[in-house]
Protein backbone atom coordinates (compact mmCIF):
# COMPACT_ATOMS: atom_id res chain seq x y z
CA UNK A 1 0.00 0.00 0.00
CA UNK A 2 1.55 3.32 -1.40
CA UNK A 3 1.08 6.66 0.40
CA UNK A 4 -0.96 7.85 -2.58
CA UNK A 5 -3.45 5.06 -1.53
CA UNK A 6 -3.34 5.94 2.10
CA UNK A 7 -4.03 9.16 1.31
CA UNK A 8 -7.18 8.13 -0.61
CA UNK A 9 -8.47 5.94 1.89
CA UNK A 10 -7.15 2.77 1.35
CA UNK A 11 -6.08 2.28 4.85
CA UNK A 12 -9.89 1.58 5.81
CA UNK A 13 -10.05 -1.35 3.35
CA UNK A 14 -6.59 -3.08 2.61
CA UNK A 15 -5.80 -6.61 4.44
CA UNK A 16 -4.57 -6.20 7.13
CA UNK A 17 14.04 19.57 37.14
CA UNK A 18 15.08 20.60 33.84
CA UNK A 19 19.03 21.05 34.06
CA UNK A 20 20.29 24.33 34.24
CA UNK A 21 21.77 26.10 31.55
CA UNK A 22 24.22 26.15 30.14
CA UNK A 23 25.52 22.62 30.67
CA UNK A 24 22.82 20.19 29.71
CA UNK A 25 25.47 16.96 29.72
CA UNK A 26 26.53 18.14 33.21
CA UNK A 27 27.09 14.39 34.50
CA UNK A 28 27.43 12.11 32.09
CA UNK A 29 29.72 10.24 30.16
CA UNK A 30 31.09 12.45 26.53
CA UNK A 31 31.52 9.20 24.82
CA UNK A 32 30.64 8.95 20.96
CA UNK A 33 28.15 6.34 22.19
CA UNK A 34 26.06 7.89 23.79
CA UNK A 35 22.95 9.53 22.04
CA UNK A 36 21.50 13.07 24.12
CA UNK A 37 17.98 14.01 23.46
CA UNK A 38 15.68 16.32 24.68
CA UNK A 39 12.49 15.32 24.58
CA UNK A 40 9.08 17.02 24.29
CA UNK A 41 8.10 16.88 27.80
CA UNK A 42 9.08 14.30 31.17
CA UNK A 43 8.17 10.64 30.91
CA UNK A 44 5.41 10.56 33.76
CA UNK A 45 3.96 7.44 33.01
CA UNK A 46 5.94 4.28 31.94
CA UNK A 47 2.71 2.17 30.69
CA UNK A 48 2.36 3.05 26.78
CA UNK A 49 -1.24 1.37 27.10
CA UNK A 50 -2.51 2.64 30.01
CA UNK A 51 -2.10 6.95 27.85
CA UNK A 52 -1.92 8.26 25.07
CA UNK A 53 0.70 10.53 25.74
CA UNK A 54 3.18 10.46 22.62
CA UNK A 55 6.41 10.67 25.30
CA UNK A 56 5.45 7.61 26.66
CA UNK A 57 4.59 5.85 23.14
CA UNK A 58 8.45 7.20 22.10
CA UNK A 59 9.11 5.49 25.34
CA UNK A 60 7.19 2.32 24.12
CA UNK A 61 9.34 1.93 21.07
CA UNK A 62 12.69 1.95 22.68
CA UNK A 63 11.45 -0.79 25.50
CA UNK A 64 9.20 -3.09 23.75
CA UNK A 65 9.04 -4.45 20.04
CA UNK A 66 5.65 -5.03 17.53
CA UNK A 67 4.13 -7.46 15.86
CA UNK A 68 3.79 -5.02 12.92
CA UNK A 69 5.37 -1.86 12.21
CA UNK A 70 4.31 0.83 9.74
CA UNK A 71 6.81 1.87 6.96
CA UNK A 72 7.15 5.11 5.19
CA UNK A 73 3.77 4.52 2.75
CA UNK A 74 2.40 3.86 6.05
CA UNK A 75 1.68 -0.14 4.91
CA UNK A 76 1.69 -2.26 7.83
CA UNK A 77 4.98 -5.18 7.41
CA UNK A 78 5.99 -8.06 9.53
CA UNK A 79 7.87 -6.93 12.86
CA UNK A 80 8.35 -9.68 14.92
CA UNK A 81 6.11 -12.10 12.90
CA UNK A 82 8.36 -14.02 9.92
CA UNK A 83 5.33 -14.64 8.14
CA UNK A 84 1.69 -15.05 8.20
CA UNK A 85 -0.94 -16.96 5.91
CA UNK A 86 -4.75 -15.63 5.86
CA UNK A 87 -7.30 -18.27 5.14
CA UNK A 88 -11.42 -19.48 4.94
CA UNK A 89 -11.64 -15.58 2.87
CA UNK A 90 -9.86 -14.09 5.92
CA UNK A 91 -11.54 -15.32 8.67
CA UNK A 92 -8.78 -17.49 9.55
CA UNK A 93 -5.25 -15.39 10.28
CA UNK A 94 -2.10 -17.72 11.41
CA UNK A 95 1.31 -15.53 12.79
CA UNK A 96 4.42 -16.73 13.05
CA UNK A 97 7.20 -15.25 15.20
CA UNK A 98 10.45 -14.88 14.45
CA UNK A 99 13.24 -17.18 15.78
CA UNK A 100 15.72 -15.82 19.05
CA UNK A 101 13.35 -13.31 19.64
CA UNK A 102 13.71 -12.93 23.76
CA UNK A 103 13.06 -10.28 26.35
CA UNK A 104 15.48 -8.34 28.43
CA UNK A 105 15.59 -11.27 31.00
CA UNK A 106 16.83 -13.73 28.95
CA UNK A 107 13.44 -15.16 28.62
CA UNK A 108 12.15 -16.28 24.91
CA UNK A 109 9.31 -14.37 23.65
CA UNK A 110 6.54 -16.79 23.27
CA UNK A 111 3.24 -16.37 21.01
CA UNK A 112 1.49 -16.77 24.84
CA UNK A 113 2.98 -13.54 26.00
CA UNK A 114 1.67 -11.93 22.52
CA UNK A 115 -1.68 -13.08 23.22
CA UNK A 116 -1.99 -11.63 26.37
CA UNK A 117 -0.73 -8.44 25.19
CA UNK A 118 -2.60 -8.11 22.50
CA UNK A 119 -5.83 -8.46 24.64
CA UNK A 120 -4.47 -6.29 27.08
CA UNK A 121 -4.13 -3.31 24.42
CA UNK A 122 -7.38 -3.95 22.52
CA UNK A 123 -9.07 -3.54 26.08
CA UNK A 124 -7.92 -0.29 25.60
CA UNK A 125 -7.72 1.02 21.98
CA UNK A 126 -10.24 1.85 19.70
CA UNK A 127 -9.45 0.20 17.31
CA UNK A 128 -8.51 -2.84 18.78
CA UNK A 129 -11.96 -2.88 20.65
CA UNK A 130 -13.38 -3.27 17.42
CA UNK A 131 -10.93 -6.20 16.14
CA UNK A 132 -12.02 -8.50 19.26
CA UNK A 133 -15.41 -7.52 19.07
CA UNK A 134 -15.11 -9.89 15.87
CA UNK A 135 -12.69 -12.33 17.09
CA UNK A 136 -14.04 -15.38 18.14
CA UNK A 137 -11.44 -17.18 18.87
CA UNK A 138 -6.75 -15.28 19.98
CA UNK A 139 -4.76 -18.67 20.82
CA UNK A 140 -1.35 -19.59 20.51
CA UNK A 141 -0.96 -23.01 19.19
CA UNK A 142 2.47 -23.69 19.99
CA UNK A 143 5.74 -20.72 21.24
CA UNK A 144 5.51 -19.18 17.76
CA UNK A 145 2.25 -19.43 16.68
CA UNK A 146 -0.51 -16.62 16.92
CA UNK A 147 -4.16 -17.58 15.51
CA UNK A 148 -7.22 -15.20 15.12
CA UNK A 149 -9.98 -16.98 14.42
CA UNK A 150 -12.70 -14.11 12.87
CA UNK A 151 -16.57 -14.17 12.98
CA UNK A 152 -16.04 -12.56 9.76
CA UNK A 153 -12.93 -10.66 7.85
CA UNK A 154 -11.39 -7.67 9.26
CA UNK A 155 -9.57 -6.22 6.64
CA UNK A 156 -7.79 -3.79 9.22
CA UNK A 157 -6.25 -6.52 11.39
CA UNK A 158 -2.51 -6.00 10.36
CA UNK A 159 -2.57 -1.95 10.65
CA UNK A 160 -4.53 -2.25 13.98
CA UNK A 161 -1.43 -4.72 15.14
CA UNK A 162 1.37 -2.22 13.45
CA UNK A 163 -0.30 1.42 13.54
CA UNK A 164 1.97 3.74 15.51
CA UNK A 165 -1.24 5.60 16.76
CA UNK A 166 -1.39 5.42 20.51
CA UNK A 167 -1.91 3.03 22.56
CA UNK A 168 0.40 1.23 20.12
CA UNK A 169 0.24 -2.87 20.38
CA UNK A 170 3.39 -3.88 22.42
CA UNK A 171 4.56 -6.90 23.11
CA UNK A 172 5.06 -7.68 27.05
CA UNK A 173 5.92 -10.73 29.05
CA UNK A 174 2.57 -12.20 30.01
CA UNK A 175 3.17 -11.52 33.58
CA UNK A 176 2.58 -7.83 32.45
CA UNK A 177 0.51 -8.34 29.78
CA UNK A 178 -1.90 -9.84 32.13
CA UNK A 179 -2.02 -7.24 34.04
CA UNK A 180 -5.05 -4.93 34.62
CA UNK A 181 -5.56 -2.51 30.96
CA UNK A 182 -7.04 0.43 33.67
CA UNK A 183 -3.98 0.40 36.06
CA UNK A 184 -0.57 1.55 35.37
CA UNK A 185 1.95 -1.49 34.76
CA UNK A 186 3.57 -2.78 38.32
CA UNK A 187 6.84 -4.29 38.08
CA UNK A 188 10.06 -3.88 36.18
CA UNK A 189 9.26 -2.91 32.61
CA UNK A 190 10.69 -5.95 30.82
CA UNK A 191 10.11 -5.75 27.14
CA UNK A 192 12.22 -7.29 23.88
CA UNK A 193 12.83 -3.85 22.03
CA UNK A 194 16.46 -2.54 21.05
CA UNK A 195 17.12 -0.85 24.76
CA UNK A 196 16.82 -1.54 28.11
CA UNK A 197 14.83 1.05 30.69
CA UNK A 198 17.00 2.18 32.84
CA UNK A 199 14.72 2.25 35.98
CA UNK A 200 17.41 2.94 38.64
CA UNK A 201 19.16 5.90 36.42
CA UNK A 202 15.99 7.78 36.30
CA UNK A 203 15.75 11.56 37.90
CA UNK A 204 12.01 12.25 37.08
CA UNK A 205 11.78 15.77 36.03
CA UNK A 206 15.21 15.86 34.12
CA UNK A 207 16.86 12.65 32.92
CA UNK A 208 15.35 9.33 31.52
CA UNK A 209 17.86 6.41 30.80
CA UNK A 210 17.95 3.71 28.19
CA UNK A 211 21.15 1.34 27.27
CA UNK A 212 21.06 -0.99 24.47
CA UNK A 213 19.64 -4.65 24.84
CA UNK A 214 22.72 -6.80 23.36
CA UNK A 215 20.18 -9.80 22.98
CA UNK A 216 17.82 -7.65 20.27
CA UNK A 217 17.65 -9.55 16.75
CA UNK A 218 17.05 -7.49 14.43
CA UNK A 219 15.02 -8.26 10.95
CA UNK A 220 17.21 -8.96 8.99
CA UNK A 221 16.11 -8.17 5.38
CA UNK A 222 14.67 -4.79 4.35
CA UNK A 223 15.85 -1.26 5.08
CA UNK A 224 14.26 0.87 8.60
CA UNK A 225 11.25 2.62 7.75
CA UNK A 226 9.19 4.60 10.11
CA UNK A 227 8.66 1.45 12.38
CA UNK A 228 9.09 -1.13 10.55
CA UNK A 229 12.37 -3.02 9.11
CA UNK A 230 15.58 -3.89 10.68
CA UNK A 231 16.19 -2.00 14.24
CA UNK A 232 20.25 -2.06 14.08
CA UNK A 233 21.33 0.00 17.58
CA UNK A 234 24.42 2.34 17.26
CA UNK A 235 24.21 3.48 20.42
CA UNK A 236 25.32 1.85 23.73
CA UNK A 237 23.19 4.34 25.63
CA UNK A 238 20.41 7.03 24.99
CA UNK A 239 19.90 9.74 27.80
CA UNK A 240 16.67 11.88 27.52
CA UNK A 241 17.36 15.14 29.06
CA UNK A 242 13.85 17.15 30.32
CA UNK A 243 14.16 20.73 29.41
CA UNK A 244 11.49 22.74 29.85
CA UNK A 245 12.89 26.28 29.00
CA UNK A 246 13.08 26.44 25.08
CA UNK A 247 16.19 28.93 25.19
CA UNK A 248 18.33 26.33 27.27
CA UNK A 249 17.28 23.61 24.70
CA UNK A 250 18.51 25.70 21.86
CA UNK A 251 21.48 27.03 23.13
CA UNK A 252 22.54 22.97 24.28
CA UNK A 253 21.90 21.89 20.50
CA UNK A 254 23.54 24.79 18.65
CA UNK A 255 26.95 23.93 21.70
CA UNK A 256 26.92 20.23 20.83
CA UNK A 257 25.82 19.51 24.51
CA UNK A 258 22.80 17.63 23.29
CA UNK A 259 22.16 15.68 19.85
CA UNK A 260 18.75 16.30 19.02
CA UNK A 261 15.99 18.40 20.33
CA UNK A 262 12.38 16.68 19.58
CA UNK A 263 10.26 20.04 19.43
CA UNK A 264 11.97 23.55 18.55
CA UNK A 265 9.13 26.03 19.55
CA UNK A 266 8.31 28.46 16.58
CA UNK A 267 10.09 31.69 17.95
CA UNK A 268 14.33 29.57 17.78
CA UNK A 269 13.81 27.55 14.63
CA UNK A 270 14.76 30.65 12.55
CA UNK A 271 17.96 30.67 14.19
CA UNK A 272 18.47 27.09 14.50
CA UNK A 273 18.05 26.73 10.46
CA UNK A 274 20.63 29.07 9.72
CA UNK A 275 23.00 27.36 11.89
CA UNK A 276 25.12 25.27 9.60
CA UNK A 277 25.70 22.66 12.65
CA UNK A 278 21.80 21.95 12.93
CA UNK A 279 19.63 20.41 10.84
CA UNK A 280 16.10 21.08 10.85
CA UNK A 281 13.02 18.84 9.32
CA UNK A 282 9.48 18.16 9.84
CA UNK A 283 9.36 14.21 10.49
CA UNK A 284 5.59 13.68 10.29
CA UNK A 285 3.79 15.09 6.64
CA UNK A 286 0.50 14.59 8.69
CA UNK A 287 1.10 17.49 10.86
CA UNK A 288 -0.11 17.83 14.35
CA UNK A 289 -4.11 18.44 15.32
CA UNK A 290 -4.65 21.03 17.80
CA UNK A 291 -7.59 20.53 20.08
CA UNK A 292 -9.39 21.61 23.19
CA UNK A 293 -10.69 18.50 25.33
CA UNK A 294 -14.28 18.59 27.43
CA UNK A 295 -15.05 16.90 30.30
CA UNK A 296 -18.51 15.44 29.64
CA UNK A 297 -19.22 14.05 32.97
CA UNK A 298 -19.10 17.22 34.69
CA UNK A 299 -20.81 20.45 34.70
CA UNK A 300 -21.02 23.11 32.82
CA UNK A 301 -19.42 20.73 29.76
CA UNK A 302 -22.10 17.87 30.38
CA UNK A 303 -24.17 20.70 27.90
CA UNK A 304 -23.98 20.08 24.96
CA UNK A 305 -25.53 23.45 24.01
CA UNK A 306 -22.89 24.97 26.31
CA UNK A 307 -20.02 23.27 24.58
CA UNK A 308 -21.61 24.45 20.64
CA UNK A 309 -21.68 28.13 21.93
CA UNK A 310 -17.97 27.30 22.42
CA UNK A 311 -17.28 26.80 18.61
CA UNK A 312 -18.01 30.85 17.93
CA UNK A 313 -15.53 31.61 20.22
CA UNK A 314 -12.84 29.93 18.45
CA UNK A 315 -10.18 31.50 16.11
CA UNK A 316 -8.01 28.92 15.37
CA UNK A 317 -5.33 31.30 13.68
CA UNK A 318 -4.90 32.59 16.86
CA UNK A 319 -3.98 29.68 18.22
CA UNK A 320 -1.53 28.78 15.16
CA UNK A 321 -0.26 31.52 15.58
CA UNK A 322 0.84 31.09 19.16
CA UNK A 323 1.84 27.81 18.91
CA UNK A 324 4.58 28.26 15.75
CA UNK A 325 4.22 31.75 14.71
CA UNK A 326 3.08 33.53 11.38
CA UNK A 327 4.45 31.45 9.23
CA UNK A 328 1.16 29.91 7.18
CA UNK A 329 3.47 27.52 5.48
CA UNK A 330 3.23 25.80 9.08
CA UNK A 331 -0.19 25.86 10.38
CA UNK A 332 -3.30 25.40 8.41
CA UNK A 333 -7.11 26.58 9.77
CA UNK A 334 -10.34 25.86 8.18
CA UNK A 335 -9.86 22.26 10.72
CA UNK A 336 -12.40 20.46 11.43
CA UNK A 337 -12.87 16.82 12.27
CA UNK A 338 -10.42 15.02 10.06
CA UNK A 339 -6.77 16.31 8.81
CA UNK A 340 -7.38 18.86 6.12
CA UNK A 341 -6.61 16.74 2.47
CA UNK A 342 -7.11 13.41 3.63
CA UNK A 343 -10.07 11.56 2.26
CA UNK A 344 -12.44 11.46 4.91
CA UNK A 345 -12.21 15.46 5.45
CA UNK A 346 -15.12 17.83 4.23
CA UNK A 347 -16.11 20.99 5.09
CA UNK A 348 -19.48 19.70 6.42
CA UNK A 349 -20.34 21.82 9.33
CA UNK A 350 -17.02 24.24 9.37
CA UNK A 351 -19.74 26.79 8.91
CA UNK A 352 -19.99 26.40 13.06
CA UNK A 353 -16.40 28.32 13.07
CA UNK A 354 -16.96 31.88 12.50
CA UNK A 355 -14.86 33.67 10.11
CA UNK A 356 -14.71 36.63 12.68
CA UNK A 357 -15.70 35.89 16.78
CA UNK A 358 -18.64 37.72 17.77
CA UNK A 359 -17.86 37.54 21.84
CA UNK A 360 -20.67 38.99 22.71
CA UNK A 361 -23.25 36.41 20.59
CA UNK A 362 -21.23 33.91 22.56
CA UNK A 363 -21.56 35.37 25.58
CA UNK A 364 -25.30 35.50 24.23
CA UNK A 365 -25.19 31.93 22.93
CA UNK A 366 -23.85 30.28 26.43
CA UNK A 367 -26.31 32.07 28.76
CA UNK A 368 -29.06 30.87 26.49
CA UNK A 369 -27.71 27.72 26.68
CA UNK A 370 -27.79 27.44 30.61
CA UNK A 371 -24.32 28.63 31.58
CA UNK A 372 -24.65 30.08 35.02
CA UNK A 373 -21.29 30.57 36.49
CA UNK A 374 -20.04 27.29 37.35
CA UNK A 375 -16.12 26.80 37.34
CA UNK A 376 -14.12 26.03 34.09
CA UNK A 377 -10.85 24.54 35.36
CA UNK A 378 -8.45 24.33 32.75
CA UNK A 379 -5.61 22.30 32.71
CA UNK A 380 -2.29 23.67 31.18
CA UNK A 381 1.06 21.88 30.67
CA UNK A 382 3.49 24.78 31.83
CA UNK A 383 6.57 22.69 30.37
CA UNK A 384 5.66 21.66 27.26
CA UNK A 385 5.68 25.28 24.77
CA UNK A 386 3.00 23.83 22.21
CA UNK A 387 0.42 22.74 24.71
CA UNK A 388 0.89 25.82 27.24
CA UNK A 389 0.52 28.05 24.33
CA UNK A 390 -2.47 26.53 23.17
CA UNK A 391 -3.69 26.83 26.98
CA UNK A 392 -2.66 30.55 26.73
CA UNK A 393 -4.86 31.37 24.43
CA UNK A 394 -7.55 28.91 25.31
CA UNK A 395 -7.48 30.61 29.12
CA UNK A 396 -8.11 33.96 27.70
CA UNK A 397 -11.18 32.80 24.84
CA UNK A 398 -12.82 31.13 28.01
CA UNK A 399 -12.69 34.47 29.80
CA UNK A 400 -13.47 36.67 27.18
CA UNK A 401 -16.99 34.58 26.97
CA UNK A 402 -17.88 35.67 30.50
CA UNK A 403 -16.54 32.00 31.98
CA UNK A 404 -15.86 31.40 35.36
CA UNK A 405 -12.17 30.27 34.84
CA UNK A 406 -9.68 28.89 37.59
CA UNK A 407 -6.19 28.20 35.46
CA UNK A 408 -4.05 25.47 36.98
CA UNK A 409 -0.82 25.49 35.77
CA UNK A 410 1.54 22.43 35.59
CA UNK A 411 3.42 19.87 34.63
CA UNK A 412 2.36 17.97 31.41
CA UNK A 413 3.20 14.51 33.56
CA UNK A 414 0.46 15.89 35.87
CA UNK A 415 -2.45 16.49 33.34
CA UNK A 416 -1.83 13.24 32.16
CA UNK A 417 -2.32 12.15 35.67
CA UNK A 418 -4.86 14.22 36.35
CA UNK A 419 -7.01 14.26 33.47
CA UNK A 420 -7.63 10.00 34.10
CA UNK A 421 -9.55 11.28 36.68
CA UNK A 422 -13.45 11.05 37.10
CA UNK A 423 -13.71 13.15 39.60
CA UNK A 424 -15.34 16.73 39.73
CA UNK A 425 -13.28 19.88 39.13
CA UNK A 426 -13.59 20.77 42.72
CA UNK A 427 -12.38 17.19 43.93
CA UNK A 428 -9.35 17.21 41.67
CA UNK A 429 -10.87 16.76 38.51
CA UNK A 430 -10.69 18.92 35.61
CA UNK A 431 -13.23 20.74 32.70
CA UNK A 432 -10.67 21.25 29.93
CA UNK A 433 -7.33 20.58 28.97
CA UNK A 434 -5.23 20.88 25.76
CA UNK A 435 -3.37 18.85 23.17
CA UNK A 436 -2.45 17.58 20.03
CA UNK A 437 -2.99 14.23 17.97
CA UNK A 438 -0.76 13.48 14.98
CA UNK A 439 -2.45 13.13 11.89
CA UNK A 440 -2.18 10.13 11.19
CA UNK A 441 -3.76 9.06 14.66
CA UNK A 442 -7.29 11.26 13.17
CA UNK A 443 -7.15 9.97 9.63
CA UNK A 444 -10.07 8.25 9.69
CA UNK A 445 -12.45 6.82 12.08
CA UNK A 446 -11.18 3.65 12.80
CA UNK A 447 -8.12 5.44 14.47
CA UNK A 448 -9.91 8.29 15.74
CA UNK A 449 -9.87 8.28 19.53
CA UNK A 450 -11.29 11.47 20.21
CA UNK A 451 -14.31 11.12 18.21
CA UNK A 452 -15.58 8.05 20.02
CA UNK A 453 -18.68 8.08 22.02
CA UNK A 454 -18.70 5.47 23.77
CA UNK A 455 -19.14 6.94 27.68
CA UNK A 456 -17.21 5.14 30.45
CA UNK A 457 -14.42 3.97 27.62
CA UNK A 458 -14.06 6.49 25.83
CA UNK A 459 -10.98 8.62 25.84
CA UNK A 460 -10.21 10.90 28.77
CA UNK A 461 -13.23 13.30 29.13
CA UNK A 462 -15.58 10.51 28.32
CA UNK A 463 -18.85 11.53 25.99
CA UNK A 464 -21.12 9.70 25.48
CA UNK A 465 -22.48 10.49 21.92
CA UNK A 466 -24.83 7.27 20.67
CA UNK A 467 -24.85 8.41 17.10
CA UNK A 468 -21.19 8.50 16.72
CA UNK A 469 -20.67 4.95 17.59
CA UNK A 470 -23.82 4.28 15.28
CA UNK A 471 -21.83 6.03 12.31
CA UNK A 472 -18.41 4.20 13.20
CA UNK A 473 -20.04 0.89 12.68
CA UNK A 474 -21.36 2.14 9.43
CA UNK A 475 -18.04 3.31 8.33
CA UNK A 476 -16.29 -0.01 9.31
CA UNK A 477 -19.23 -1.80 6.75
CA UNK A 478 -18.98 0.82 4.08
CA UNK A 479 -18.61 -0.98 0.68
CA UNK A 480 -16.28 1.45 -0.94
CA UNK A 481 -14.21 4.85 -0.19
CA UNK A 482 -17.09 6.86 -1.60
CA UNK A 483 -19.02 5.31 1.03
CA UNK A 484 -17.01 5.69 4.01
CA UNK A 485 -16.98 9.24 3.19
CA UNK A 486 -20.09 9.79 3.36
CA UNK A 487 -20.44 8.65 6.42
CA UNK A 488 -17.49 10.63 7.65
CA UNK A 489 -19.19 13.55 6.74
CA UNK A 490 -22.73 12.62 9.18
CA UNK A 491 -20.10 11.72 11.27
CA UNK A 492 -18.39 15.44 11.36
CA UNK A 493 -22.08 16.63 11.28
CA UNK A 494 -22.51 14.97 14.60
CA UNK A 495 -19.48 16.43 15.68
CA UNK A 496 -20.02 19.90 15.52
CA UNK A 497 -23.34 19.30 16.94
CA UNK A 498 -22.24 17.41 20.09
CA UNK A 499 -18.98 18.86 20.28
CA UNK A 500 -16.33 16.06 21.54
CA UNK A 501 -13.67 19.06 21.62
CA UNK A 502 -12.63 21.84 20.11
CA UNK A 503 -11.07 21.78 16.81
CA UNK A 504 -8.07 24.30 17.07
CA UNK A 505 -6.13 24.09 13.59
CA UNK A 506 -3.23 21.89 12.21
CA UNK A 507 0.88 22.79 12.30
CA UNK A 508 3.87 21.17 10.93
CA UNK A 509 6.60 20.56 13.68
CA UNK A 510 10.19 20.56 12.78
CA UNK A 511 12.86 18.12 14.84
CA UNK A 512 16.29 19.32 14.91
CA UNK A 513 19.57 17.86 15.58
CA UNK A 514 23.31 17.79 15.13
CA UNK A 515 24.27 17.53 11.71
CA UNK A 516 26.86 14.96 12.31
CA UNK A 517 23.93 12.31 13.18
CA UNK A 518 22.83 10.22 10.25
CA UNK A 519 20.09 8.08 9.91
CA UNK A 520 17.20 9.56 11.58
CA UNK A 521 13.78 8.11 11.18
CA UNK A 522 11.00 9.91 9.68
CA UNK A 523 7.65 9.87 11.57
CA UNK A 524 8.37 10.13 15.41
CA UNK A 525 11.86 9.60 17.34
CA UNK A 526 12.92 6.69 16.65
CA UNK A 527 16.76 5.69 18.09
CA UNK A 528 17.61 3.02 15.67
CA UNK A 529 19.58 3.63 12.67
CA UNK A 530 20.74 6.57 14.08
CA UNK A 531 24.37 6.57 14.31
CA UNK A 532 26.90 9.62 14.71
CA UNK A 533 28.79 9.99 11.07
Amino acid sequence: MKRRYFLAGAAASTAAGALAAPALGQGTTNSARVLRFIPQADLAVLDPIVTTAYVTRHHGYMVWDTLYGFDGDYAPQPQMVESHAVEDEGRRVTMRLREGLRFHDNEPVRARDCVASIRRWAARDALGQVLMSVTEELSAPDDRTIRFVLRRPFPMLFEALGKPSTPVCFMMPERLATQDPNQPLRGDLVGSGPFRFAAGERVPGARIVYTRFEGYVPRPEGNPSWTAGPKRVHFDRVEWHVTPDPATAAAALRAGETDWWEQPTGDLQVALRRDRNVVMEIPDPTGLMALCRFNHLHPPFNNAAIRRALLGAVNQADYMTAVIGTDRSLWRTDVGFFPPGTPMASDTGLNAIPDRVDIEKVRRDLAAAGYNGERVTILAASDFPSLNALAQVGQDMFRRAGMNVEYVSTDWGTVVQRRASREAPERGGWSVFFTFFAGIDMFNPGVHQSLRGHGANAWFGWPTIPRLEELRTAWFEAPDLRAQQAVARQMQEVAFQEVPYLPLGQYFQATAYRRGLTGVLKGLPLFWNVQRG
